[in-house]
This record gives structure tokens, sequence and C-alpha cells, in this order.
């Protein structure tokens, strides 16, 4: 890949700290300089960027996403390259994915496959969590090795999806300490997988087939008491937890009293539940409705994306992501006549952005600063990938976007570069548009156009004991 050298010019430099106006000089896929009236020699050769009136943001890190991933009897549809390549075009410039094992299956094995499938197709940086979904000697060993080698720093286990990838608490109780030993972030899928099989029995006997039955089954209850367990199993081990897509109101308040009683616990709502709501499963089009399905569903309290924005912009909740996990309307139509068998998953990659923007900072309720921290810097921190990424500096990587406030563009699937039929934001106008985006130092998306190959991006390795993350547990353990 080509290393450019490139000039912005005349653009507003937006940290999550600070707004300074500056220009910004890219050289080998590293930031080199950033200051006022930059004048880098020779000439020649050197692209140069404008960016007047514009702000130049770092990069977006979606923290969640499954592209190609088999599930429920299909396969996600939008694949390593198409959903980094939607990715770049929203503005987002590094994705981590979950590369996920079957109960009784090798971690490392699926680690593998995960970057076997990613690293020919990638338009972008990436990194992969691992999800623990058994436990045994042989697991720890597993994740050790991926700390040690791999560059994983991430660990996800499941609290729902009984029989497939749940873990009790007393493998969530070794789960977490672990993750704690090896300086890693646990990550939870928070909700009650014994009561929501319990609730799906119930409805299905009462003849509740259609996508409804999914909202029903999976009620805020389910999800405000798991993750109230996984707090407090988590800060029994003296684990820093990360609560992943957090849907629902009493979800999101169990987290926010866990960070105000002092507790290390992130929460990550995603792009979907920051951009429409549940109301959706009770549309007459059953495709329509089938297409917001996904776990923990949209609330249907349409309050719900407004309540968990105002927490985003005020620090009770940290990063967005957008558990971006697409299927069309033929692959939904597995359950048709079973709302158990709709497979679970909406889209968000590419939108996350200007969504976030939109809702948050064009409404007034975060500035240009926490949207950086939100979209990108936090994630570096708690990931352990700052300064290289989350931030424009000299010597962090130029995982750089141009972004134009002003600028609105209405979200179709149209219109949209994500391979699925159906977007959940359709026809929403959103401010704030990318204008160029820069990955390593290349202008990957200019303007509309593209300029990307397949296997341009990097994995990224991920070093144990973040310090944003680990300098508080360390200094607990000290003391106590």
């Amino acid at each position: 890949m080509p290393k450019q050298r490139l000039l912005i010019k005349g653009g507003r430099v937006v940290n999550d700290d600070q707004s300074v106006e500056a220009d910004v000089y890219v050289e080998k896929g590293v930031v080199q300089e950033v200051g006022p009236d930059l004048n880098p020699k020779p000439p020649s050769g050197l692209t140069v960027l404008d960016a007047t009136n514009k702000l130049v943001i770092p990069g977006g890190i979606d923290t969640h996403t499954h592209l190609q991933f088999p599930f429920m009897g299909t396969t996600s549809k939008d694949d390593f390259y198409t959903g980094t390549k939607a990715a770049v075009a929203g503005g987002t410039t590094m994705i981590i994915d979950f590369a996920i094992p079957q109960k009784g299956c090798s971690l490392i094995e699926a680690f593998d496959t995960w970057k076997n499938w990613a690293d020919p197709k990638v338009c972008c940086d990436y990194a992969l969590h691992v999800a623990v979904t058994w436990w045994s000697d042989k697991v720890k060993e597993e994740m050790k090795s991926l700390v040690q080698n791999n560059g994983v720093n991430s660990f996800k286990m499941f609290m729902a999806y009984k029989d497939l990838y749940m873990l009790s608490d007393e493998e969530l109780y070794a789960a977490f300490s672990y993750c704690k030993e090896l300086g890693t972030i646990a990550q939870v899928h928070a909700e009650n997988g014994e009561l929501i099989a319990q609730n799906t029995k119930k409805l299905l006997a009462m003849g509740i087939t259609g996508p409804e039955g999914h909202a029903l089954s999976h009620s805020e209850d389910v999800e405000a008491e798991a993750t109230h367990r996984a707090i407090a199993i988590a800060n029994t081990v003296n684990c820093p937890l990360f609560v992943v897509h957090v849907m629902s109101k009493s979800s999101a308040r169990m987290i926010t009293n866990a960070r105000n009683e002092g507790k290390v616990v992130y929460g990550e709502p995603i792009a979907a539940g920051l951009g429409t709501d549940g109301t959706n499963y009770w549309n007459e089009d059953w495709a329509h409705a089938a297409a917001h399905v996904m776990s923990p569903p949209l609330r249907p309290d349409p309050s719900t994306p407004d309540f968990l924005m105002n927490l985003l912009a005020n620090d009770d909740l940290s990063v967005v992501g957008t558990d971006n996990c697409t299927f069309d309307t033929c692959q939904k139509a597995l359950g048709k006549d079973d709302f158990t068998k709709i497979p679970n998953g909406l889209n968000g990659v590419e939108d996350r952005m200007s969504v976030v923007w939109e809702k948050g900072v064009y409404s007034g309720k975060m500035d240009e600063n926490r949207f950086v921290a939100v979209t990108s810097t936090n994630a570096a921190k708690i990931f352990n990938l700052y300064p290289k990424k989350g931030r424009i500096a000299v010597g962090s990587d130029a995982d750089i976007v141009i972004w134009d406030p002003e600028a609105t563009r209405t979200i179709s699937a149209k219109t949209h570069h994500q391979a699925n039929n159906f977007n959940v934001f359709e026809g929403m106008v959103c401010h704030g548009v990318p204008v160029a985006t820069i990955s390593r130092g290349k202008v990957v998306y200019h303007d509309g156009v593209f300029n990307v190959t397949a296997g341009q991006g990097k994995y990224v390795s991920r070093p144990p004991f973040s310090p944003y993350v680990y300098e508080r547990v360390k200094q607990r353990e000290e003391v106590n």
C-alpha cells in the first residue's frame, strides 16, 4: 500500500480534550506535524486536502461488529470487505469484531479462523475480541496464550443464548477472576438466558410467533437483572467490566449507579439503540419488524434513545458500538413462523458516526469533543490502543476523518454501502457527514469515491493492562 504524503489544511483539529485550528501533515501512515500554516517540503508528491470550515477528527472505532458471522443457521450478510468498506464511508477506520467458538471448541482455533477470514478482506484496521463460551483448564491456557501471543485483551461472556453460549454464575466468576489476572477486559452480553427460555415457552404456547414475541420474551427486566448480576460478580473479584449493547433504561441505570459507587464498569450503547426504538416490532409489515430483531432487543419505550444519549453525553455510558450483524429479508424469513428462529442482528457500521452526531451533537446533548470521545478515544483508551488510535497528535496513526458538521445526508438502503437490503435508520436525515476518510495515511474515501483494496487493513495487537482501566484496579489491590 503506497504511503501518501498528505497535508490536511485549514481545518479544526478536534480531540476528546480540545479543539484547535491547525493543519495536519502525514507521512508513512503516521501524523508527523500538527500546527498552523504547515508547509512541508518538498511540495512535489504532496496531496493537499482542504478542510476549511470542517472538523478534522480521529477515525471512528466501532467496538462491536459481527462480520460474516455464522449464526442461527446462516451467515451475516456483510463480510469483512463490504463491512469495512461501509465503515470507512461512514468515518470509521477501525472495527473490533468477535471470534466466537462453539461450546467445547478451541478459542485459539476460533481466533485463527476469524483472522483468516478478515486478513485478505479488510479495508481498514481491525482487532478481535474472543468469546469464552465454556470453561475448563484448557480455556484458561488458551486465554493466556491469546493475551501473550495474539494481542487479545478482551474476552466476552454470554449470560444469554442458553445451551449455545451461556455461562453459569460459577463459570462467570472463574472467567472474570482470570480476566483480571491476565489484565484484560471482561465483556458481557447481559441478559438472563433462563428467563428468556421460560418467557419464550409461554409466548409460543399462547400462539405468539411474530417478531413482537422476541421483544416480549427479552423484556427489560431480563437485561437489567443480568447487568446487575454481572456488575456484582465482576466487582467481587475486582475485574473491570464492559457491558456490550446496553439497550434499556433500566440496564443503563444499573451501570450509572455502579459507576457512581466507584465500580470499574463501562457501558456500550449501540447506534440502533440511539437512533430508533422497539415500536418497530409491532409494525404490520413482517419483514420490517423482523429486520429490527436483535438481542437484547430495541425497547418499545420511545423515550429510550434520548435517555441513553443523555447518559452517553454525561459519561455514564462510555462508547458507541453497533453490533453490526446484518441479515437480509430472506435470511430473516427463516423465522417466519417462529420468532426464535429469526436471525438476530441489524446494521450500523456505516451510519454510527452520523447518527451520534445528529442525535447527540446536533440536538445539543454533547459537544464535538465528547463526540470524539464516545466514537473513538474512549474505545482506544479502554482497549489499550491509545494514543496510536483515537487521537490526532504527532506519532499517532493517520486514521483521520474530515467531517462536515453542517452537511446533511439521508440514510437509505438504496444508497448505503452495506450488503443488506434493509436499513433500520431508513429516511433519517443526519447532520454530520464524512467528506474524507484516511486509513493509515491513505485516503480511502473522498467525496463519495472509494480508493480501497481488500486486505489493506491490518490486525492490531492490544497489550493487556490498559492503564486507563487498570491503574485504578492495581492501586485498589495494593491498598486492600
